[in-house]
């Protein structure tokens, strides 16, 4: 079987002689398949350099992970241990508390109960839009 790319034309000049044979296929079909070819391999390249960075992102990713695992592990056991230490020596242990709080006002002083004001008061929190 031929393909339609595969056969060409003989040109036949006024003497009668064989001259240049014609591609079947016109040239800027065939300038369309290359170009659409280069393409496909550009695509493909990046594509095959993009799952690359991705595996070695998600490396990264699985590393950072492990050690974050890792760190809230040996705080939790440090927690038991002291716990266990302060009840063997007749003591309590009372966990750290976080230290920081930023607090923003983002509502006005209408409808708001007076325990609530209060407590904007003490966190000098007076006007909308400040933070402390």
């Amino acid at each position: 079987t031929r393909r339609s790319s595969d056969l060409s034309f003989p040109v036949v000049n006024m003497a009668g002689t064989e001259a240049k044979k014609l591609p079947s296929v016109p040239e800027s079909l065939i300038k369309r398949r290359k170009a659409f070819a280069a393409m496909k391999a550009n695509r493909i390249k990046k594509t095959v350099a993009l799952k690359k960075l991705r595996k070695s992102k998600r490396k990264l990713i699985y590393k950072r992970a492990e050690s974050y695992h890792k760190e809230y592990r040996q705080m939790y056991r440090r927690e038991i241990r002291m716990f266990r230490m302060a009840r063997k020596a007749g003591n309590y242990y009372v966990p750290a508390q976080p230290k920081l709080a930023f607090v923003i006002r983002i509502r006005g002083i209408n409808g708001v109960s007076p325990k609530v004001r209060k407590v904007l008061q003490l966190l000098r929190l007076r006007q909308i839009g400040r933070a402390h």
